[in-house]
C-alpha cells in the first residue's frame, strides 16, 4: 500500500504544475477574459439565449421556414457581435491547446489518453 501512496505524490504533483501551467497560459488567460465579456455584455447575452431558444423550437416544433429565417438572421448577428466573436476565437484556441495537450499525453502513454469509453451511470 505504501508503494501506491509513493508512486500517487509524484504523479498528483506533476499534475498540479500542469493546471498551473494550463491556467496561467496566455491561450487560457484570453479564454477567460473573453467568458467575463460575453457574460458583462448583456446585448451578446441576449444575442445568444434568443438563438438556442429559436433552437430549442426548432427542436420541438421541427422544421418551419420562418423559424430557419429567424435562426440565420440571428447568427448573422451574433457573428458581427464583436463580444461574441472574441468569445468564439477564445473558445477555439483554448480547444486546440488541450486538445495538442492530450495528443502530446497520449503520444508519452502510448494510447489514446482523453479518449471517451462511453460508461456514465445510466
Amino acid at each position: 500500500m505504501s508503494e501506491v501512496q509513493s508512486n500517487e505524490a509524484p504523479v498528483e504533483a506533476a499534475f498540479e504544475t500542469f493546471v498551473e501551467t494550463l491556467t496561467d497560459s496566455e491561450t487560457y488567460q484570453e479564454f477567460t477574459a473573453a467568458s467575463r465579456a460575453l457574460e458583462e455584455d448583456p446585448e451578446a447575452m441576449e444575442l445568444l439565449s434568443e438563438y438556442q431558444t429559436k433552437q430549442r423550437e426548432m427542436q420541438q416544433e421541427g422544421f418551419e421556414q420562418s423559424l430557419l429565417s429567424e435562426l440565420r438572421d440571428l447568427k448573422s448577428e451574433m457573428t458581427d457581435n464583436e463580444t461574441i466573436q472574441r468569445h468564439q476565437e477564445a473558445q477555439e484556441a483554448l480547444v486546440d491547446l488541450l486538445q495538442e495537450t492530450n495528443d502530446m499525453i497520449s503520444g508519452q502513454i502510448g494510447r489514446e489518453f482523453a479518449q471517451s469509453t462511453g460508461g456514465g451511470c445510466c
